[in-house]
Formats: C-alpha cells, sequence, structure tokens
C-alpha cells in the first residue's frame, strides 16, 4: 500500500508539473506538434513510473497517415496514456468538458488548443464539439472516443453511444475498433491504488463510414464496432 501511495503521488506531480509545461508552451508557441510531443512524452513516462508495460497488437492492420475515429471501450484513467504512448501517428482525444475544472491538468486540456471537449449536459454544445472535432479530422489527425462514454464500474463492456459514429459520419472517415484489456486491474473506476500490471491494445481492421447513410447506418456501425472489441475483451 505504502508503494502504491507513492505510485501516487509521484504520478500526480508529475501530471502537474506536465499539465502546466504543456499550458505554458500552446500558450507561447502554439504548436500542435509540440504538443502531441509533450503528450507522448507524458504518457511513456508515467506508464513507466507506475509499473505498467504496454503492447500494442494489429497496428499493422491500420495506414495511420490516414485519419480515423478510433473508438476504444474504457475502464481506467490509464486508457488515455496508454493509446497516446501506443498508437502510432497523433491522436485528438475527446474529453468531458468537466474535466477542465481540475485545477493544472484542466488547463492544459482547455488551453492546448487540440485535444477537443464535448459538454455532454448540454446538447447544443455537445453538437457543437462533434462539428469542431469532425473540422479538426478533416485538417490532420485521428480523434479517439470512448465508446461507452466513460469509465467501466464493474470491468464489463457497457453499452456504447452514437456520439462516435455521428462524428465518423460527420468527416466521412473510417472507424477503428480498438480493445483496450488489462487496465481496470490497475486502477479501476473509483480507485487511488495503482497496481503494476500490463495494459494491451488490440488494432482491429477499419471499418469504413458514408456521410450520407444516416442514424440507422451509425447505429449498425456502432453494433459492429461494439462487437468486433466485445470478441476480444477480457472481462476484469
Amino acid at each position: 500500500m505504502i508503494l502504491s501511495a507513492v505510485r501516487v503521488v509521484i504520478a500526480a506531480l508529475f501530471t502537474a508539473f506536465m499539465a502546466a509545461l504543456m499550458t505554458l508552451t500552446s500558450l507561447v508557441i502554439r504548436s500542435e506538434r509540440a504538443y502531441y510531443s509533450m503528450a507522448r512524452f507524458y504518457s511513456r513516462t508515467v506508464l513507466a513510473l507506475c509499473g505498467v508495460e504496454l503492447i500494442v497488437e494489429g497496428a499493422d492492420r491500420v495506414d495511420f497517415k490516414r485519419n480515423h475515429v478510433v473508438v476504444a471501450n474504457h475502464a481506467s484513467m490509464f486508457d488515455i496514456p496508454a493509446v497516446v504512448a501506443g498508437l502510432p501517428g497523433d491522436v485528438r482525444i475527446v474529453y468531458k468538458k468537466e474535466l477542465e475544472r481540475i485545477p493544472v491538468f484542466g488547463w492544459g486540456l482547455r488551453y492546448g488548443g487540440t485535444y477537443i471537449a464535448i459538454d455532454r449536459q448540454n446538447r447544443h454544445e455537445a453538437i457543437h464539439g462533434l462539428e469542431e472535432a469532425a473540422a479538426k479530422i478533416t485538417r490532420g489527425g485521428s480523434v479517439l472516443m470512448f465508446g461507452e462514454g466513460t469509465r467501466t464500474p464493474d470491468g464489463k463492456l457497457h453499452p456504447f453511444k452514437r456520439g462516435a459514429f455521428n462524428l465518423a459520419a460527420r468527416a466521412g472517415v473510417p472507424v477503428v475498433p480498438l480493445t483496450i484489456n488489462g487496465s481496470f486491474k490497475i486502477m479501476p473506476k473509483g480507485s487511488l491504488r495503482i497496481h503494476p500490471g500490463t495494459i494491451t491494445l488490440g488494432v482491429e481492421t477499419p471499418i469504413e463510414t458514408h456521410a450520407s447513410n444516416g442514424r440507422s447506418a451509425e447505429l449498425e456501425m456502432r453494433d459492429e464496432v461494439r462487437a468486433a472489441i466485445e470478441r476480444h475483451y477480457k472481462d476484469q
């Protein structure tokens, strides 16, 4: 327990330092390339500090020079650093706007200008956020969204929401199913203890989408992507 507490403190201090540095850098030089580089450095370092090994399987199935919407299951706070550290190419994170309220860390998200906030409490603002995300995809870079919308409370795969697939349709880009295994055991929702372990990212073949297919096609794609993730997901 003492070692776990030490890991939590070190990870929190490092996160605060990097968030402050990323905020300052973004305000001064406004470089997305610098932001991505620092995000990748932060993610790899925090995983190492917490004793987390990362394995990526199937990355060769995707041409990461193309833009995609990456849809993953969500089990832990370690999912985002695992994806940022493990996937080739630059991935924008779509995050819930409430995170911007967190001192220092939230500032890094808000003022970085690279990741995309979604206000889930305001439908109009949520739609605006999806439109912003679609515009950023067309300008370059992929986007990560969690299909369930929030972390699983029990380690099981829960129903997926429609938002990620609406975004893919708006942007006219393929969806990449991504299965994240192992992160729930490392730090489940509601816990502040870190258990060293292994996170495995399973990358599936992209599923093409078309902007004109409508709501029913989005729901069909949602079910197809969830089924692809479920085939490889291990209850934790």
